[in-house]
């Protein structure tokens, strides 16, 4: 599919990585449109369902954007969110979804050229595979 654009949902930490995209917008560093950011107040809050979820309703790639290991507002919720993601990992491989369509990175608040590179990397990934199967596609 040439014409293929990937969406991506984006839960981002409020305290790194959800700023991180605000650097990025700021200091106008070009990433691609195709990510919807939900800022969350730490990625270790983040119900497994709403990933599931976020493929259901469209998702081609659902990126988990927290606070390195260290620098967690609330101590160690980017552990559990790192723990989370795994073990979505292998229900997603059950699925037959590739490793691609979850990503977990960390990314501080001034590294807004992180968050955009890694928008940027998972678009083009993603762009290299199929659309979701099973998702609801809008007005088809």
């Amino acid at each position: 599919m040439d014409d293929f654009e990937p969406l991506i949902i984006a839960f981002a930490c409020n305290w790194c990585s959800y700023a991180a995209s605000d650097v990025a917008g700021v200091s106008r560093c070009y990433y691609p449109a195709n990510v919807r950011i939900i800022r969350v107040m730490c990625t270790g809050m983040i119900d497994p369902i709403y990933i599931l979820k976020a493929f259901e309703g469209g998702a081609d790639g659902v990126l988990v954007a927290g606070c390195r290991p260290g620098d967690c507002h609330y101590i160690s919720g980017n552990i559990k969110a790192e723990k989370m993601v795994s073990r979505l990992r292998t229900l997603l491989h059950r699925l037959g979804l590739e490793d691609e369509r979850l990503r977990l990175q960390w990314i501080s608040t001034g590294e807004g050229t992180l968050f955009a590179k890694t928008i940027e990397d998972m678009v083009s990934q993603l762009k290299a595979k199929d659309p979701l199967p099973f998702k609801v596609r809008q007005g088809h």
